[in-house]
């Protein structure tokens, strides 16, 4: 079999604010440089500043980090970003999409989007992962990563008064099939993509 035909692994990930943000940084610090999968993240932050999130996250990864050009084709063992107000997705044929969104049409659902494209175009060797963050972006979409047979995996919630991103993900539909630390997350996330099982 050509190995341009076999489907890659997509990993999506989404978190919120200063807290989400360190969780993806110990994430991407916990899994290894030859992994054999694309990882997408989303992370709600500003609109109206410019981003340095590829610089911030580069300094703690061990894959590089890249914000993709539209249409560009999602390769393994790189972590894809969009920017601010355009919001990364995955396309059919593994592509990277960028929408658009000057008026905020999807306000605080852009996890939710992302993790609804991988469902759509990402086979079934796909994992989302829902990290810190306020409100309950993300739920949706792991619910529908769960129905198209791919892994969900969610931060131990950390128990505030109002329940968060992870709260809300377990909260939602259907089986989590891992909850634990960003280094648990990322230890299963390796296990999934070498096909050792959780």
């Amino acid at each position: 079999m050509n190995a341009d035909s076999v489907t890659p692994w997509f990993v999506a990930v989404g978190a919120s604010g200063a807290a989400g943000l360190t969780d993806i940084k110990a994430l991407l610090q916990a899994l290894p440089p030859d992994l054999p999968a694309a990882v997408l993240i989303v992370l709600h932050r500003s609109w109206d500043h410019i981003s340095h999130l590829r610089e911030v996250l580069a300094r703690d990864s061990n894959l590089p980090v890249v914000i993709p050009a539209q249409g560009e084709r999602i390769k393994p063992g790189v972590v894809y970003i969009g920017e601010p107000a355009d919001h990364l997705t995955l396309a059919a044929r593994s592509f990277g999409e960028n929408i658009s969104d000057p008026a905020r049409r999807y306000g605080n659902r852009t996890v939710d989007l992302l993790f609804h494209s991988v469902a759509v175009h990402g086979g079934h060797r796909i994992i989302a992962v829902v990290l810190s963050g306020s409100l309950d972006d993300g739920s949706r979409g792991l619910a529908a990563i769960h129905a198209a047979g791919g892994l969900t995996m969610v931060l131990t919630p950390d128990h505030q008064p109002i329940p968060g991103m992870p709260e809300n993900a377990i909260a939602y539909d259907g089986p989590i099939d891992v909850i634990g630390s960003p280094y648990d997350i990322a230890d299963a996330i390796e296990k999934a993509v070498r096909h050792q099982g959780l």
